[in-house]
């Protein structure tokens, strides 16, 4: 990566840090899991039925316990997995420093930003940056794997998931129209 000219000295004081919420992360996989996992629970009930088995009063409270127990279970395996890996976004005077869940940060200065939009809806929002061009973006070094792109063409865009970021996306989107009002 190249270095710019825009590594400005800047207040500490002006940086603002959204974070990925670890209850809210929980509660948002737990009930997509559910929402997975008990119709497929039910269409193996019955293609079991249709197969002859008849239910016994036994059968339906392990198939209601499996229908409770898994999706916590696996929800609690996924935390464990990226407890220290969620993701975040910073702004400052120096640019945008952020980093989607489970991958390596990314920093681009202001003057490198060409846009920034959200995409999606409620927990599933996603934050694109698209730099001016790819020399401008840094990876920085950090646990897991590369940042999310998305490729268009010759266009590069860094993908980041901001649905359940503390404060939301509509503050998010509102300080980044502040700090690059004509790209936003």
């Amino acid at each position: 990566m190249t270095d710019h000219v825009d590594q400005v000295l800047g207040p500490t004081d002006d940086t603002v840090s959204f974070i990925q919420a670890r209850g809210m992360f929980f509660v948002t996989t737990l009930w997509v899991l559910a929402a997975a996992w008990v119709p497929m629970l039910a269409v193996y009930l019955l293609i079991k039925i249709a197969a002859g088995h008849r239910p016994e009063p036994a059968d339906i409270v392990v198939y209601a316990e499996a229908a409770l127990i898994v999706p916590a279970i696996t929800a609690a395996a996924v935390m464990l997995i990226v407890w220290r890996r969620l993701g975040w976004l910073h702004t400052s005077v120096h640019g945008l420093d952020f980093a989607a869940t489970g991958r390596h940060p990314v920093h681009i200065p202001w003057s490198g930003i060409a846009s920034v939009a959200l995409h999606g809806r409620g927990p599933f929002t996603e934050l694109v940056v698209t730099p001016v061009s790819e020399d401008y973006a840094t990876e920085l070094a950090g646990a897991g794997g590369h940042p999310r792109i998305r490729r268009r063409g010759a266009e590069i865009a860094y993908v980041v998931d901001v649905g359940l970021m503390s404060p939301g996306p509509e503050v998010l989107l509102a300080e980044l129209h502040r700090r690059v009002p004509s790209k936003v």
